[in-house]
């Protein structure tokens, strides 16, 4: 226990470090998938940052390059000239002992040094038989312009100067004594000092600090220029996207008013650019889309209110002629067969049509929006015990087996009874009649938030699509069921409106073959949102290829998903 008591402070302080971390790219993630704006002006951004460091480093080469080469030429011109005058000197003097040729060099080495200027344009270096009084000390042999290394001359340079004649050069790093290093040209020859014959090396060390401080210039006006660059033109992007994403936010605003049902929205259209007559387009769509509408409601309503008024008015011929039918029906034992058998025809043809009616009346009501709940307390297990108690009948004579599957403890829930019932009784009577199964199973179960109520059958199935169009209206699974021995067609249409009356769903699954199974979910309290169903809607048996697999919204009837 105090491990973990220990642990979870640092996990969320840890997490929360994350989270801080992260959030930069979170935002602009974030910006990048919900903003075209922000889109066009990061890849503008990104695009010109990527094309100002390209031409950067390529003016950056050329410059250098420029600059180097240019010091290169200077300092062997010079030092050429240098290695002349100098030999000029020893070829000159006279040298008649040791003393006298010290003398000579370190006048050569002398005036050669004090042609450098203020500051030093070059170093010197001379390499060869030095008499010790005038070499530097601990490195005999080599006497120095200035205080830096003699190491600064590469080794390769050297071999080349005393082992050919000329001048060569090559690229190298000055050293002081003081640690400071900077690039330099370093250009070597031979002189010899005729009198004597002896042959020495002399070196000219020219710094490119003047040159490193230019490029340095150059960089720091590059990258200024870039970084200024950059953002002018991230500036620009966002001015021209910004005036062709306006429009494009409008329209979607727009877009979002039609769909939540104001129709009358409209585009400001201003000018008469593409954006403008894209505008015009979309008003006229809108438009055109409005009066479509408003004639599909009005016909909706006319059908509405035809379909109300037909089955309110046919109520009373119908009592009528039920009346007589009753009398008919009733005396039929007196009759002849033929005349019995019509008695019997029409009392069987005036349940269907007086069924009929009163299924329009129940989807006139939902139609025009005056269907109430009743609600109270219902276990429903009872509901389906109820229901297979009065289908048992039917199912005998269909030879269909029903039973019910359900824990023991009650599954309440806050319905309609009346409302439950029906939508119960018309997936099991629809089970026994149409599927051709030999058994029909009711299953009962809940969680804590919702219950749910699934009749499987293991007959005829539902083909591919059928599982959203089982629930329109008047809609038939098998033409081979024609109207004289099929039901309303309105039966699954009313059960989903009830369905939808409580906040619930009203879902099916079916494959050809493997039966189909009916699932009714309602949340726990009236008003609740369903989140989830306590049962699958494809069952556990459902073969690999089932509808369910093949559509993954096998629910498209469903209400409330």
């Amino acid at each position: 226990m105090s491990t973990r008591a220990a642990e979870s402070p640092r996990s969320r302080l840890q997490h929360e470090l994350l989270q801080v971390v992260t959030m930069p790219w979170r935002i602009a993630r974030y910006a990048w998938v919900r903003s075209l704006l922000a889109r066009v002006v990061i890849g503008t951004l990104v695009l010109c940052a990527v094309v100002t460091t390209l031409v950067g480093w390529m003016l950056m080469r050329q410059v250098a390059d420029g600059l180097v080469d240019d010091k290169r030429d200077q300092s062997v011109a010079q030092a050429q000239a240098g290695f002349v005058d100098a030999q000029q000197q020893l070829d000159a003097s006279v040298v008649t002992d040791a003393t006298s040729q010290s003398q000579v060099l370190t006048q050569l080495l002398t005036g050669l040094a004090s042609r450098r200027g203020s500051p030093p344009g070059y170093e010197l270096v001379l390499v060869g038989p030095l008499a010790l009084d005038i070499a530097d000390e601990g490195e005999p042999g080599v006497q120095r312009s200035g205080e830096f290394s003699s190491d600064s001359i590469p080794g390769d340079l050297s071999v080349t100067v005393e082992a050919q004649p000329g001048t060569w050069w090559a690229y190298a790093t000055l050293s002081y004594d003081d640690g400071r290093s900077e690039p330099a040209v370093v250009v070597g020859s031979r002189l010899r000092l005729i009198s004597t014959g002896e042959a020495y090396t002399l070196y000219y060390l020219f710094p490119m600090n003047d040159q490193q401080e230019t490029l340095s210039l150059v960089r720091r006006a590059l990258i200024s220029a870039g970084l200024g660059l950059t953002v002018l033109v991230a500036a620009v992007a966002w001015l021209v996207s910004r005036q062709v994403v306006t429009p494009v936010r409008l329209a979607r605003r727009i877009a979002e008013r039609l769909a939540a049902g104001r129709l009358e929205e409209r585009m400001h259209v201003r000018g008469q650019d593409d954006i403008a007559r894209l505008g015009q387009s979309f008003n006229q769509m809108a438009s055109s889309l409005q009066r479509q509408i408003r004639q599909l409601e009005e016909l909706s309503r006319v059908q509405r209110r035809f379909a109300s008024d037909v089955s309110h008015e046919l109520r009373t011929p119908l009592t009528t002629v039920r009346m007589a039918a009753d009398v008919l029906h009733d005396g039929r034992q007196r009759f002849d067969p033929a005349t019995a058998r019509s008695a019997e025809l029409l009392q069987v043809e005036l349940d269907r049509f007086e069924s009929l009616l009163t299924d329009l009346l129940e989807i006139s009501r939902f139609d025009a929006g005056a269907a109430h709940l009743s609600v109270e307390t219902v276990d429903l297990v009872e509901v389906a015990s109820r229901v297979t108690e009065t289908y048992r009948g039917l199912a005998e004579r269909h030879d269909v087996r029903l039973e019910v599957v359900a824990d023991q403890r009650p599954t309440l829930v806050e319905a309609d009874v009346r409302r439950i019932e029906r939508i119960v009784r018309n997936l099991v009577a629809n089970a026994i009649t149409y599927s051709r199964s030999p058994a029909v199973r009711i299953q009962v179960a809940g969680s804590a938030d919702a219950v749910a109520l699934v009749v499987r059958d293991w007959g005829v199935g539902l083909r591919s699509g059928e599982s959203s169009l089982v629930f329109n209206r008047f809609w038939r699974a098998d033409p081979a069921r024609v109207r004289s021995s099929g039901g309303t067609g309105l039966g699954l249409a009313i059960a989903l409106e009830d369905a939808a009356l409580h906040g619930g769903w009203l879902q099916a699954w079916g494959d050809p073959g493997a039966g189909a199974q009916f699932r009714l979910t309602l949340p726990r309290h009236s008003g609740a949102e369903l989140t989830s169903s306590p049962l699958p809607l494809v069952p556990g048996d459902a073969p690999s290829s089932t509808d369910g697999v093949r559509h993954p919204r096998v629910d498209a009837g469903a209400v409330g998903s």
